[in-house]
């Protein structure tokens, strides 16, 4: 199952006993803080939830989709990491060794 942004927003709202406007304005602000702070080449770090940071790529060699027999150069470029922090890691793994049907 996924969680959409309507479905984030409500969930907050909800858990945190404030109206959806209040609780969207807040996702927002998040979202934009955090992309501004990794546009800059910084990093946010939320004690045991996880860091976001950005990363560069090297320029790389791969494979043409359309024809695998050519290669093409993919560029350098920068992206977004997340990594998370040992809380979340912990909360994610409880139920790792449980799979469907298995008890």
């Amino acid at each position: 199952m996924a969680l959409n942004k309507a479905q984030l927003v409500s969930e907050i709202a909800k858990r945190a006993e404030i109206k959806k406007g209040d609780a969207e304005k807040a996702v927002n602000a998040f979202v934009e803080v955090v992309s501004d702070e990794l546009a800059k080449g910084g990093k946010v770090t939320l004690v045991g939830f996880g860091t976001f940071s950005v990363i560069e790529k090297k320029e790389r060699t791969g494979i043409n989709p359309r024809d695998p027999k050519k290669t093409i150069k993919i560029p350098a470029r920068k992206t977004a990491k997340f990594k998370p922090g040992k809380s979340l890691r912990e909360k994610v793994n409880v139920n790792a060794g449980k799979k469907k049907g298995k008890k």
